[in-house]
């Protein structure tokens, strides 16, 4: 029986980290799914692992979640588009300092990167970059009248995201905005992990509705909602 629930964060998590590449959803605080991320953290501090390589569309906020993450001091390099930010105190000053190395992608093409990965494609020619510090030592060539970069796939081996739903088979929905990166990382990693604030028995979802197949996660564990002052509960986007 197929049956990917995990009792709790640390044993979905559980398995090598060492020098890993580890994706994290999330677009802004859009569908970071903290509560992995914390776990992370945590499985970190009982480990001797360091080296890891962190793929998101930011560099983090504040001082929890994936700035905290950067604070272990156990991450080496960060490929994101949108480092900086108000809030972004973490990742600036481990940058200026020089403990962490920053590869910076155009928003669209680390979207790219990362699906050609889950598409197996190697590499794929942009025009996007073209002409600047970011295209510098990379391959280019003309297609049909314009000047095009090359751009390769971006692996990980390790992928969390946040989902709204899923079935023990690991089928996920997700909710309105907190998709953005999800799908496509979830197809990019070795390993998958999905929190979810809602477990369904199987043939609940809509298979029409269904975002990510379960074939592209390897682990589920559910979370509860975030409480509000008012006493109720909120859906984080």
């Amino acid at each position: 029986m197929i049956d990917k629930l995990a009792a709790s964060v640390a044993q979905a998590l559980a398995g090598p980290l060492d020098g890993a590449t580890v994706m994290v959803g999330g677009f802004g605080t859009a569908g970071i799914p903290n509560e992995l991320v914390d776990g992370l953290i945590a499985l970190l501090a009982d480990s001797r692992a360091q080296g890891l390589t962190v793929v998101n569309n930011n560099a983090g906020n504040g001082d929890t979640g994936l700035a905290a993450l950067l604070a272990t001091g156990r991450v080496r390099k960060i490929i994101c588009s949108f480092p900086r930010q108000a809030d972004s105190q973490v990742f600036d000053a481990l940058y200026r300092s020089g403990k962490i190395e920053l590869e910076l992608v155009p928003q669209g093409n680390l979207a790219e990167r990362i699906r050609a990965a889950g598409a197996g494609i190697g590499a794929f020619f942009t025009p996007t970059g073209y002409g600047t510090e970011l295209a510098k030592g990379k391959e280019v060539r003309e297609i049909n009248g314009r000047m095009q970069v090359l751009e390769h796939a971006i692996h990980a081996d390790l992928a969390l995201i946040k989902a709204e739903r899923g079935d023990r088979w690991g089928n996920l929905t997700y909710r309105m905005a907190a998709r953005n990166f999800g799908p496509v990382m979830a197809m990019a990693a070795t390993r998958t992990v999905a929190s979810v604030h809602e477990v369904v028995p199987l043939g609940a979802l809509d298979p029409e509705a269904v975002v990510t197949p379960g074939i592209f996660v390897h682990r589920i564990v559910q979370v509860p909602r975030v409480a509000t002052q008012g006493g109720g509960f909120k859906k984080a986007a």
